[in-house]
């Protein structure tokens, strides 16, 4: 919080020396610290407190629009004169965007956020006097960045008193206490996405209210800044599992652009083209996100269902953006933008949970008979955690844009760079954010297949429709498309082992690569390529309808048809559970398959592990044998706490216990003699598979979860999650990739924290006064002397571990009465 409010400060006191020093700043160099600020604040505007969150990254929009603006008029690019006409729109704007989020702020006694929302719109609203009428407004603009900078001061003394006096002395209104609210997972994007569309509905409808003449290069900047925030708050919405929310953006943000190249249009006198097919297209995708938003909040469903009317109306006029019809549906957008805004501000504040009208369209679709909502659950990846929500949806509904966009493309170049170009090459970026998505989901072939057409689409729009290779036609250009055809054959025999849906989608993709071959080699059939175009279109917007039912609705659903091939022996296959980490009901059901006798794969304080029940020693063999384990990598033992060693402690030594209770929980191994105590934890035959002959291995790991399942089914046999003689297995999806169905289970956690191994410590003859390394891992050699002296020096003391003051002499460990010949053991497997 503290470098967000400080960054607005250094902005606010920026903009007030311009302003008070009569443009005492060049316009480039001002532009240039604008969009400083704006980036600084947008990559530590994100936080949980989601207020602040949005309140920072709407002013980083308006520093970056506006940044850009001014770069353009020191540059040349606009005359000064035309400064009115690019700025106006988008402060007008922000200023009530930001009048909105202040009032919220105040009501919610945020009186800091208030203060600085409400000053820095005020002084975007004297900035737009002062364009209007020279002279007037810009001190006062100048007045109210005065008013942000002393709340940022006051902000930023009393987080200064407060160090000093280590909390002691604390301003009002200066502490850092997080406001957590209901109802506020997904407000933030949401709220910012609103404002964006707020900023292109004052851009585009400005015209029609007479505020400027058209749209110009200099309104370009606010329409692809409203584009790239959304693009950035779509990715938050697929982090807060919204997405509708998030596929939404995705599309929001390819009108943005498309808005900008057809204001760009106007400087070089190009003849803007509405694609009409295409915007019917786009129209109907969000007709159907709004039916199917209906389901989140009925106010959310007919917000949409405007954009789908936008793209209406711009498909019924020939000049599109320019025309009365579409700049009136955006004057419409903006003042129900401003009433969205100001609901999702109140919902992000309220202390209550607002209801949305969810339940009301549930329990009226439930009445159907047969249909069956998913539950919150159904983003959880197949094989374990991920951050981010299914993102098939947006690569899907790209494809249908890209599809449609290269249907109406024209010979004319110039005309194609505007109303082609946009539409391909932002549902290329859009789609390699998808896969992106889906990689990190563990969802290879999707993350595969959208990764690869995204840069098609990209590569492909930016050469031919922008005019990078010209007329130029042969085989230099042919050959490229040609080793994409090969790799698309590749993606369409790994399809076929997926489903019939995603080979027809490949196959189809394939017929659009051979229309990009045939136009290389100038050689392509009148009407071949939209043919191609639309057959993929139709395809992808199938597959775009399913996903978005199927992730919806848990019954009925929409078929994708059976693998086309099918693996010997593949049906019927059973795939082991992988449950999040972070769920107590997870590790529950992890403890439930480990009381059964199941092996199971785990997280820890290092790398993965393969565990089984001490308990069970069947459990103990199975994983024995599904590691094959290797003499030299003998199994070890692990406990929840030192507690669980109460039973047997009359048999180990206290200065061993006490050493124990100092370095545990640690990633500490510590290899102890083998003795009678070992048949308290009901090992049986089993217990000649932990450790050598002479010793065993023995830890508490210093992780959360594995401690709670240690509790929850006593001690347990461990062994690395992978094969003898392979690499540590460092990601839960690599545990049942090495192991298959040997394994029963695995809890799963992402990446593990660290890869290095535990260190191991040799504690065979502890009673000397001495101990050994047999490996120094995670834990520094030093660490560990340095907790044994500290533990020695107490036993000198007189002080002894208090579990063994009523205990007589002879009671003590048998490791006392050791041979001196005493073998070392071999260092345990890597992964303990």
């Amino acid at each position: 919080m503290s470098v967000r409010i400080l960054a607005i400060s250094g902005g606010s006191l920026l903009l007030l020396v311009n302003n008070y020093g009569n443009s005492f700043i060049s316009s480039t160099a001002l532009g240039v610290l604008l969009l400083i600020l704006s980036a600084l604040l947008a990559l530590t505007g994100f936080g949980q407190d989601q207020l602040l969150t949005s309140l920072c990254l709407t002013i980083s929009a308006l520093w970056s629009g506006s940044g850009l603006v001014y770069i353009l008029t020191g540059q040349g690019v606009l005359e000064p004169t035309e400064l009115r006409s690019a700025l106006v729109p988008g402060l007008a704007a922000f200023t009530l965007a930001l009048l909105i989020i202040g009032s919220v702020a105040l009501v919610a006694k945020r009186v800091l956020l208030s203060f600085i929302a409400v000053g820095v719109s005020l002084a975007c609203a004297h900035q737009v006097a002062g364009l209007s009428a020279a002279g007037f407004g810009q001190s006062a603009s100048a007045a109210n960045y005065l008013v942000v900078c002393l709340a940022g001061g006051y902000f930023g003394l009393g987080r200064l008193i407060s160090t000093v006096t280590q909390g002691g002395v604390q301003l009002p209104g200066s502490g850092l206490k997080l406001q957590t609210r209901r109802n506020a997972e997904s407000c933030a994007p949401a709220s910012v996405g609103v404002v964006m569309n707020l900023l292109s509905a004052s851009v585009v409808a400005c015209p029609l209210l007479g505020v400027v003449p058209q749209l110009s290069v200099g309104h370009v900047p606010w329409l692809w800044t409203a584009g790239i925030f959304q693009i950035s708050m779509c990715v938050l919405s697929y982090r807060a599992m919204d997405t509708l929310a998030a596929t939404v953006l995705g599309f929001t943000s390819v009108l943005r652009f498309a808005e900008g190249c057809s204001a760009l249009s106007a400087s070089y006198s190009i003849k803007p083209l509405s694609p009409a097919p295409l915007l019917v297209v786009f129209s109907v995708l969000f007709f159907i996100l709004a039916v199917f938003g209906c389901q989140k909040s009925p106010m959310e469903g007919l917000y949409q269902l405007l954009l789908s009317s936008y793209c209406i109306a711009v498909a019924s006029q020939s000049q599109g953006f320019f025309q009365s019809g579409a700049q009136s549906v955006q004057a419409a957008i903006f003042v129900v933008s401003a009433a969205m805004l100001a609901v999702c501000m109140v919902k992000m504040a309220s202390t209550k949970t607002l209801s949305s009208g969810q339940s009301y369209f549930k329990a009226l679709a439930s009445r159907v008979r047969g249909v069956e909502f998913h539950d919150k659950e159904h983003h959880t990846p197949h094989l374990g955690y991920s951050k981010y929500a299914d993102a098939e949806l947006l690569g899907h509904g790209c494809s249908v844009l890209a599809a449609f966009a290269l249907s109406v493309a024209t010979h004319d170049s110039r005309a194609s760079l505007v109303s082609v170009l946009p539409w391909v090459v932002t549902a290329g970026a859009l789609q390699l954010l998808a896969g992106s998505v889906a990689f990190s989901r563990g969802k290879t072939f999707d993350s595969t297949v959208f990764i690869f057409y995204g840069l098609m689409w990209i590569i492909w729009g930016s050469a031919r429709y922008a005019g990078l290779y010209g007329r130029v036609r042969g085989f230099n250009v042919a050959a490229g498309i040609i080793g994409f055809m090969l790799f698309d054959l590749l993606v369409a025999a790994a399809a076929s082992f997926v489903s019939a849906a995603w080979f027809a989608y490949a196959i189809t993709f394939q017929l659009v690569v051979i229309s990009f071959l045939l136009d290389a080699v100038d050689a392509q059939p009148r009407g071949y390529d939209t043919a191609a175009a639309v057959i993929f279109g139709l395809v992808g917007f199938y597959c775009f309808v399913a996903e978005l039912f199927n992730g919806t609705f848990k019954s009925p659903r929409i078929p994708l048809g059976e693998p086309l091939v099918k693996l010997g022996g593949a049906r019927g296959a059973r795939t082991c559970p992988h449950l999040p980490a972070r769920r107590a009901t997870s590790v529950q059901q992890i403890a439930n398959v480990m009381k059964s006798g199941g092996v199971c794969g785990i997280p820890t304080d290092t790398v993965y592990v393969l565990v089984a029940a001490c308990n069970r020693p069947d459990a103990v063999v199975k994983a024995y044998n599904v590691k094959k384990q290797a003499q030299d990598r003998p199994m070890s033992l692990w406990l929840s706490s030192i507690k669980q060693l109460e039973s047997v402690r009359h048999l180990l030594s206290p200065l061993l216990l006490d050493f124990m209770e100092a370095a545990w929980p640690s990633s500490i191994s510590m290899v102890i003699p083998r003795g009678p105590w070992m048949e308290a934890f009901g090992l049986g035959e089993a217990a000649k598979h932990i450790g050598t002959p002479q010793s065993i291995a023995i830890r508490s790991p210093d992780c959360s979860v594995a401690t709670h399942l240690i509790n929850l089914v006593g001690p347990i046999a461990v062994t690395s999650a992978n094969p003898t003689g392979e690499a540590d297995t460092t990601h839960h999806n690599q545990v049942y990739a090495k192991l298959g169905d040997k394994v029963d289970g695995v809890l799963c956690d992402g990446p593990s924290p660290e890869n290095i191994a535990s260190t191991v410590v040799d504690c065979t003859k502890i009673e000397t006064g001495h101990i050994g390394f047999f490996r120094v891992g995670l834990i520094p050699k030093s660490k560990v002397l340095q907790i044994f002296a500290e533990v020695q020096k107490k036993h000198r003391g007189g002080r002894t571990n208090p579990a063994f003051e009523n205990h007589p002499e002879g009671e003590r460990s048998t490791c006392e009465r050791e041979p001196d010949n005493f073998t070392s053991p071999s260092t345990p497997d890597a992964a303990e």
